[in-house]
């Protein structure tokens, strides 16, 4: 309150507790209020000036005594308690609040659309004694919601405005966040199945061209196989005129041992010993290809490493020539003969060599040692200067069609010394660093330890 008035049935301030001291001795007689109260023993009024010419509002109750003498209290209230109490509703940026008069006259100040005393530039809504919202536009055309409250025994409405861009906001942003997770999920589930996809496609294109390489090196392997068989028929069949040249060679040579005074006699002799010497090497030849190609049949037999390890060199003697590289061969003596397959163990040896000759390129060197390993077993290591080999590729060399001569190697060589050395019982040890050389160790036992080889 900001101050009391105690007024007699005259309408004159008899009495009075404020700061506007002057005002005792007013006469409201004339006031609409006063007839007001008069009538109905109570009124509360809307803000006004009224003879302060300050905004403010009254509260006025009517009372009879005993003596039938009637007198009016009349309180003045500070219209700047509703201001406050607007601006505890905790209102969000862009919405206003304010009370007004039911004629349309602003009751409080507001922030956008008037001070006190000025009429509300917008229409009053419909009388509502319940909370209701309308929709409608401010004076600039923009969309507004609009929530109302008439009061009972009273001429206030309150009022509460919020643009309808800003009333949707959160919702909007909620949608914004609920689209942005869409399609960050979206994004990502594309991500992994085109990741998934991917890796599944080239998985079926390695597999596909696995199994082409297979079916090529079956072909190859049957090529070799028939070549393998072809090139022992013309060997077996080379004997024969190669016996037939032997033993024509041996008349002529006998001829000549009984005519001692044959011309030139020395110089024949010479030639035909180069003829036994020829038919000699080409039968060392052709019995090497036939006991290589005998692999196909397995046949266990005492077998003397040291000499199918030169046996094998027979083979490759050509190729280490052209290629210049210098075969070293440290084999101990007196070691103990091996019971396996003659075909297949040249086969362990022949892949090795052709691998260590690959690695050294031209000019290089390979050594190969044979020595006892234990009581029942021989190691023969073959040893190469070339380029070596990385952890790496050391993992995956038993692997079938993992080759490192790119456009060249099947991948087939050491998976199958692998296969065959496992099946004798054997072990297979490969040292390697880059650039230091590549020592293989082929490990045999002394009799077979698996039925099957």
């Amino acid at each position: 309150f900001v101050d009391l008035g105690l007024i007699n049935d005259e309408g004159r301030l008899v009495n009075y507790a404020g700061p506007h001291k002057e005002l005792r001795g007013v006469d409201y007689s004339q006031q609409e209020w006063f007839n007001k109260v008069r009538l109905k023993n109570r009124f509360v009024s809307e803000v006004f000036e009224g003879f302060r010419h300050i905004p403010h509002m009254v509260i006025a109750v009517q009372h009879t005594t005993e003596d039938e003498k009637t007198w009016i209290v009349r309180a003045t209230l500070d219209t700047s308690q509703f201001s406050r109490l607007i601006a505890a509703m905790s209102l969000e940026p862009g919405s206003d609040a304010f009370l007004l008069s039911r004629k349309g006259y602003f009751q409080t100040d507001s922030t956008r659309y008037g001070n006190t005393l000025e009429p509300f530039p917008l229409p009053m809504p419909a009388p509502s004694y319940e909370a209701n919202v309308v929709n409608g536009h401010d004076v600039d055309g923009n969309p507004i919601m609009m929530a109302y409250s008439y009061f009972m025994d009273s001429d206030f409405v309150l009022v509460a405005v919020k643009p309808a861009i800003r009333l949707f906001h959160s919702w909007f942003l909620l949608r914004t966040d609920l689209l942005l997770i869409f399609c960050a999920s979206a994004l990502c589930i594309y991500l992994v199945a085109a990741k998934s996809v991917g890796q599944l496609i080239e998985r079926l294109r390695e597999s596909d061209m696995k199994r082409d390489e297979a079916f090529l090196q079956m072909e190859h392997s049957q090529k070799l196989s028939s070549i393998g068989r072809l090139a022992a028929g013309v060997a077996h069949e080379i004997n024969n005129p190669l016996a037939i040249i032997n033993e024509k060679a041996g008349l002529l040579g006998d001829l000549m041992q009984l005519e001692p005074d044959f011309p030139k006699h020395k110089q024949f002799l010479d030639q035909i010993n180069a003829i036994h010497n020829a038919v000699i090497r080409c039968r060392d030849i052709t019995h090497r290809m036939l006991g290589f190609a005998r692999r196909m049949d397995v046949k266990v037999e005492e077998l003397d490493v040291n000499v199918m390890i030169r046996e094998t060199l027979g083979f490759l003697k050509s190729e280490a020539q052209q290629r210049n590289v210098t075969i070293v061969q440290e084999l101990a003596d007196n070691l103990p003969a091996i019971y396996s397959d003659r075909g297949q163990i040249q086969q362990v040896f022949l892949n090795v060599l052709n691998n260590a000759f690959a690695a050294v390129g031209e000019k290089g060197t390979t050594i190969i040692r044979s020595a006892l390993h234990g009581q029942n077993a021989i190691a023969v290591s073959f040893y190469d200067n070339g380029c070596g080999m990385s952890e790496e590729v050391k993992k995956h060399i038993f692997e079938p069609f993992f080759t490192t001569k790119k456009g060249e190697g099947t991948g087939l060589g050491m998976s199958i010394i692998y296969g065959i050395v496992k099946r004798h019982g054997g072990d297979i040890q490969v040292e390697s660093e880059p650039g230091k050389g590549t020592t293989v160790t082929i490990i045999l036992p002394l009799r077979q330890t698996s039925r099957e080889v």
